[in-house]
């Protein structure tokens, strides 16, 4: 059950909530799967959603069953090479990969008083929200770029709550992941969860998209849509 009335700010997670995008990293890591000798399924891809590149990339080579075959620098460049295809496949992004009405969302809690943010683990963040036209819809931007510590450590919502001048319970965040989850509680803040409650029962709430995340009147439990 969310408790509203402290409420000042809603941070976001990006891919899976906001737009789109995890598509394009699935098809890169499949790519590099695929060049390492082995497939990497959408199933394999459901563990790597809200973790780091690096995390992510161990978490791909031990479904191959590689996670020893090679050295740091060795897994530096095939980091380096995924993020090439990918920053390749974000340039084809527009509006269309906005989700559930996002753009919208944001702009009806910005009108009712909300500061609003991102918290994600991508480096590529702010182009992204470029590329989909909504950049100005976000007081705040804290993506891989500044913070050390992916997912579920709760480092990006702590650093975007104090970069709006905010405590952690006047902050709500809204994620698809699991560790996303778990990050926003370290954190002290609520969290609603996009997708399923059988995949995310410890949201306080699980809507299927941000076009049925509620809005509210500032200071109250009162729900306007």
């Amino acid at each position: 059950m969310l408790a509203l009335e402290k409420i000042h700010a809603v941070l976001f997670d990006l891919d899976g909530v906001v737009a789109d995008t995890a598509k394009y990293h699935y098809l890169a890591w499949k790519r590099l799967a695929q060049e390492l000798g082995f497939e990497f399924t959408l199933q394999d891809n459901e563990a790597l959603k809200g973790v780091s590149r690096m995390k992510s990339l161990e978490i791909l080579l031990h479904t191959g069953g590689l996670e020893t075959c090679f050295t740091r620098q060795e897994k530096e460049e095939m980091a380096r090479k995924k993020n090439q295809w990918y920053v390749a496949y974000i340039e084809d992004i527009t509006q269309d990969d906005l989700l559930g009405k996002a753009d919208e969302y944001l702009k009806a809690l910005r009108h009712n008083g909300f500061k609003t943010g991102l918290g994600s683990a991508s480096k590529n963040a702010g182009r992204i929200l470029e590329r989909l036209g909504i950049r100005e819809l976000f007081d705040i931007v804290i993506d891989g770029t500044l913070v050390s510590k992916a997912k579920p450590d709760p480092e990006v919502f702590i650093r975007g709550a104090k970069g709006l001048y905010l405590s952690g319970e006047q902050c709500l965040v809204i994620e698809d992941a699991p560790a996303g989850i778990c990050a926003a509680h370290a954190a002290g803040m609520q969290c609603i969860g996009i997708g399923s409650k059988d995949d995310l029962p410890e949201a306080e709430l699980v809507v299927e998209s941000l076009e049925y995340a509620p809005i509210w009147r500032k200071g109250t439990q009162q729900c306007i849509n």
